[in-house]
């Protein structure tokens, strides 16, 4: 039986309330009939998964989801670097040939790589049709599964091909994560940081006084862990749906990691790893401003460190080759880099006013 522990809603404008929708924290969730029919009704389903995943969970689903409606079933490759234009129309190609119609819903059963291809799926096939995000990682939980931002990489850059495009639900099924490898439960405590650096210290205080049982997998603590983040998200997506402004703080060390992503190809650094170093590369610029104190870098360092992420770029990507590849970024506006730097702890600002030098001694001295 299922156990929902906390339901939160991504209220978007008051214009757009058609489009807000649930977030559901919970144990068993992904095999809970009642919950499935409560938010499809009838209808027909395109089930989105890859190949690591599905031989987990996809059995458990297509029970939930029962016999009554049509179940297409669609198995893409696992990793990032399978993120790509292909794999959409993979997807599109399948609910095509199955005679799928505009009530069809998608479900994206996986990790961020299949949300970002499932929900961009969905926004094209038959110009937009629902969706329901199925997060199998703590990166997907706490980050790309709430926001609707959709899309595949380039060759020139991470989540260049996209569109925004809202899901139905969310439903995090917290007995998902006691079968993700360790690597990808550290790369998704990444993000979980992330939040606490960004909005609210005394969540960071949380979650350094909780690391022991976060690396246990406590149900209990990361029930609180997860909550929180996707409050967070969910507070600003609902102010800046389309990141017009305060939503660009949730890119907080992703212009770094975007980078070391590209130079380093998708799939060798994890996304949270990449993050985890560019948060550090991110804190330690916003020290050399005088905006934190360089004791605040040290205590993220120390935190990332509990949980064996990486705090030091790779050896091979200098100054400039950083600057190359966040040229291509997608927050470049005017030609300039904006930065997601820290105005204090707890407390984000973007910025486009950093000099190389300004890199070179802050991240490279």
């Amino acid at each position: 039986m299922s156990t929902r522990l906390h339901t939160l809603h991504v209220d978007l404008s008051s214009a757009n309330r058609d489009r807000s929708y649930p977030i559901f924290i919970g144990r068993d969730l992904l095999s809970d009939p009642e919950l499935f029919e409560t938010l499809l009704g009838k209808r027909d389903v395109i089930l989105v998964s890859n190949d690591v995943v599905a031989p987990i969970y996809a059995a458990r689903v297509r029970k939930a989801l029962g016999q009554s409606r049509k179940v297409t079933e669609v198995i893409l490759l696992d990793g990032e670097a399978n993120k790509q234009m292909s794999a959409v129309e993979r997807v599109l190609d399948q609910a095509l040939a199955a005679r799928h119609e505009r009530q069809s819903v998608m479900l994206a059963l996986g990790g961020g790589v299949i949300g970002d291809i499932t929900g961009f799926a969905a926004a094209c096939f038959l110009r937009g049709i629902d969706f329901i995000q199925l997060p199998t990682t703590l990166l997907s939980q706490v980050d790309s599964s709430v926001g609707g931002k959709t899309g595949v990489n380039h060759a020139q850059g991470k989540n260049l091909i996209g569109a925004f495009h809202q899901p139905i639900a969310v439903l995090i099924d917290l007995q998902t994560l006691q079968t993700l490898p360790a690597r990808e439960y550290a790369a998704g405590m990444a993000e979980v940081i992330k939040y606490g650096l960004i909005r609210d210290d005394t969540f960071l205080t949380f979650l350094e006084a909780a690391a022991d049982r976060l690396l246990a997998r406590d149900e209990a603590a990361l029930a609180e862990a997860i909550e929180r983040s996707c409050a967070i998200k969910a507070e600003v997506v609902a102010a800046d749906e389309r990141e017009g402004g305060l939503r660009a703080i949730l890119n907080y060390g992703h212009t770094f990691g975007h980078a070391i992503e590209q130079v380093q190809g998708y799939g060798n650094w994890l996304h949270g790893e990449a993050v985890a170093c560019g948060m550090v590369m991110a804190t330690r610029l916003s020290a050399a401003r005088g905006q934190v104190p360089e004791a605040f870098c040290e205590r993220l360092e120390a935190l990332l460190r509990r949980f064996d992420l990486p705090t030091v770029p790779p050896a091979d990507m200098t100054v400039d080759v950083f600057l190359d590849a966040m040229a291509g970024d997608k927050k470049v506006s005017a030609g300039r880099i904006r930065y997601v730097l820290l105005a204090e702890p707890g407390c984000a600002e973007v910025v486009d006013n950093v000099s190389r030098q300004d890199l070179v001694t802050a991240c490279f001295g």
